[in-house]
């Protein structure tokens, strides 16, 4: 990779671990919000659930504005709401206080899901893009390591407003970054007028691309298995296996070793034996690891070195399926990125949000639960890639 594009991509590394850090750092402290606010552990999840609608249906806002201002405003503007909202977060008194909060969030951060996305389809393509793809997942791979420690640490010292305050620091450097080391990638005339017509005629044709929304919602099923271990974790860990705050966070970071590992050989294999193959046989391991060990777990081996090996393993596959489809869902729609970028992700958030909604009423805080309702998404993801990729290679 070039000097400037592996800068870049640190960059856009660092900018689109915000939005993680936002979710994770924050887990750590959701039995401490749902205490000083007087409600339920449902009632402080629900601070999570608008994070994640907000966040998913605002990226169809920055997407077309990239297209038609350039990638560096639209940043611009999200980190600014993203920064305001989080002292808003900051100084919450009341539970609905903290949940309008975080959806502003949700709304400022979706920015650093849409844009970078679109930032490297303008600076490179194919094997390229997914080296760049793979560099940025190492910011963010590491975040989920850092962030619950991190939550953890400033518990310690202060509680769950502080985390805010961190966050709203956190946003002030990203915004300095944009500014001042962060290049305009979309030259003036390849700009395209926010236009009603254009954006139906843009989303129809994606919409009816085959290809695109398989690969879309092979990463919204990838991408919903993480979301409901984000919904459910602290409590299987802390309850069914005893953890306090620390050990929680040290256990959720092995989960983050496997991705951040394997994510860093997508581009390399993707060079070496095609993109398609890669993500054919990352979806299969992926799949085929959850159910087994869904099935280890509710034969009642449900001992916590073996959920987190299971989880281990399944990231790992994963790790090599999201970059992978990002590039190859992006490829074919070079004058409609933005839009494209957006579009999936909207779609891949509310897929992970609906797979919260419709597990959340089985879910018991126990690994069974837990483990299970991850297979599902899983499986679901590999039936996406069977519908989508025809030569979808099981060995």
């Amino acid at each position: 990779m070039r000097d400037p594009l592996f800068r870049m991509a640190l960059v856009l590394g660092v900018l689109s671990a915000v939005g993680p850090f936002a979710i994770d750092m924050y887990l750590p402290a959701l039995p401490q919000v749902a205490a000083d606010l007087s409600t339920t552990e449902a009632g402080a999840a629900l601070t999570l659930t608008s994070y994640f609608i907000v966040f998913g249906i605002a990226q169809m806002i920055y997407g077309p504005m990239a297209d038609a201002v350039g990638r560096k405003t639209p940043l611009v503007v999200g980190v600014t709401i993203f920064a305001a909202a989080t002292v808003a977060a900051a100084l919450a008194p009341t539970l609905g206080w903290l949940i309008a909060a975080r959806a502003m969030q949700g709304l400022g951060a979706a920015t650093l899901m849409a844009v970078p996305r679109a930032v490297i389809r303008d600076v490179a393509t194919g094997p390229e893009a997914a080296k760049v793809m793979s560099t940025i997942m190492i910011v963010i791979a590491v975040s989920p390591m850092l962030a619950p420690l991190t939550g953890s640490v400033i518990m310690a010292w202060g509680g769950w407003r502080e985390i805010f305050a961190v966050l709203a620091v956190a946003a002030l450097v990203s915004l300095a970054l944009i500014l001042f080391a962060l290049p305009e990638t979309l030259a003036p005339e390849q700009r395209r007028p926010v236009s009603l017509p254009p954006m139906l005629s843009g989303a129809r044709r994606l919409l009816t691309d085959r290809r695109f929304m398989g690969l879309t919602m092979i990463g919204g099923f990838g991408m919903a298995s993480f979301f409901v271990f984000l919904s459910s974790a602290s409590f299987v860990y802390t309850r069914q296996y005893g953890l306090s705050p620390t050990g929680f966070s040290l256990a959720f970071a092995v989960n983050a070793v496997g991705f951040f590992a394997a994510s860093q050989f997508a581009g390399p294999m993707a060079q070496r034996h095609g993109m398609e193959r890669v993500i054919s046989l990352a979806i299969t391991g992926f799949a085929g690891i959850m159910i087994a060990l869904a099935l280890i777990v509710w034969l009642g081996l449900d001992a916590l070195p073996v959920v987190m090996a299971g989880l281990f393993l399944g990231n790992a596959c994963l790790g090599l399926v999201m970059p992978t489809a990002m590039v190859m869902s992006l490829d074919p729609h070079p004058d409609i990125a933005g839009l494209a970028s957006s579009l999936g992700g909207t779609f891949q958030m509310l897929t992970g949000g609906v797979m919260i909604a419709l597990t959340g009423p089985f879910m018991d805080n126990s690994a069974a639960s837990m483990v299970a309702a991850i297979a599902l998404c899983a499986a679901l993801a590999w039936c996406a890639a069977a519908a989508s990729l025809p030569r979808l290679r099981l060995a």
